[in-house]
């Protein structure tokens, strides 16, 4: 035991409207009722309070919002790193403090670490051990501010030890279903859009078929073309003015470098020069080697060692120096 005084806090993003989701378990959806449900019940069996904290309106408007307006501008966003940034550790927060609700410091169940490194004099945020679990490439728009403030305790543990913990404490939720998605249904029904068909073109603007709008399209996707050709095509390009699907050769969706805006610097000043690093630009991608070309205050270019296959617009990249997460931006054309 560490020696905390500890309450429970959880927050209530949906709203009741009806959703068409799938088998499986999300974020956001009708099985939030369970996972609040199963929350309320660990507080009890663990003899501390328990509060819900009512964030629907403010979820619609920082997270919903935002997914749909990128994803008509022809953009794949993560809505799960906008939720951290300026939900689950900000508006949460707030809420909670609003209420008379005094607390020194949130723990969440991400898995990832946080130092503080006295010869930087700033918090370092630090890649969960479990390397299959980390979820650090999520928290990097984070602030010193926030990080400050956050403990991560789950980060020095494998899943499989979190839940052999918790079958020993008495928890029925050892066994309970992970997430999978923010949101497991149709990204159609979510976005709330008319159909709106459009050309589909080679990179020469040569119509060679029609889609049924932007949205239902990323980066690299082959499926769903509907398209006839001698050769696979994917999606290596979408362009929201002209309501246009650009496809190729899977050798055209290799770039050799990108722009990224939005950067934060979490664990490092803003650097003045070029570095290597290594970096991420998806969740589920490994890490490659690039540098980092500093352009403005929140603007690098990243320029890949190898050339990488399918970097995706509005997704996020998060810069690595071995287990510490040096920033991350959100990747533009």
């Amino acid at each position: 035991m560490a020696g905390y005084d500890v309450i429970g806090v959880t927050m209530r993003i949906w709203g009741g409207e009806p959703t068409k989701t799938g088998k499986r378990h999300s974020c956001y959806g009708p099985e939030e009722l369970d996972d609040i449900e199963d929350a309320r019940r660990v507080c009890e069996r663990l003899d501390i309070p328990f509060y819900e904290i009512d964030l629907i309106k403010e979820y619609r408007e920082i997270v919903l919002t935002y997914f749909k307006n990128e994803y008509l501008k022809g953009r794949t966003p993560n809505p799960c790193i906008r939720c951290n940034q300026l939900l689950k550790f900000k508006a949460l927060l707030e809420k909670v403090e609003k209420i008379g609700i005094e607390f020194d410091y949130f723990a969440t169940g991400h898995y990832a670490r946080v130092d503080y490194d006295s010869g930087r004099n700033r918090y370092i945020l630090k890649k969960g051990v479990d390397e299959r679990r980390d979820q650090s490439y999520f928290l990097f728009s984070l602030t010193q501010n926030q990080l400050s403030r956050v403990l991560f305790p789950l980060g020095s543990y494998r899943k499989s030890e979190v839940r052999e913990i918790a079958k020993k404490s008495g928890l029925e939720v050892h066994d309970k279903e992970e997430s999978q998605d923010f949101y497991g249904g149709d990204y159609r029904g979510l976005l709330n859009v008319k159909p709106s068909s459009g050309p589909i073109l080679d990179r020469y603007g040569r119509v060679l078929g029609k889609h049924n709008g932007i949205w239902n399209y990323t980066i690299g996707q082959r499926k769903g073309l509907g398209l006839q050709s001698e050769v696979p095509l994917y999606v290596i390009d979408i362009d929201p003015e002209k309501n246009a699907i650009i496809v190729g050769e899977e050798k055209e969706l290799y770039r050799e470098e990108f722009i990224a805006t939005n950067v934060n610097w979490i664990s490092i000043e803003k650097p003045e020069n070029p570095m290597d690093a290594k970096v991420k630009i998806r969740y589920k991608s490994e890490e490659t080697e690039c540098t980092l070309f500093p352009l403005s205050e929140d603007k690098v270019s990243v320029r890949f060692r190898k050339p990488q296959r399918a970097v995706t617009p509005g997704q996020a990249s998060v810069f690595y120096d071995g287990e510490i997460v040096i920033g991350g931006g959100i990747i533009e054309k």
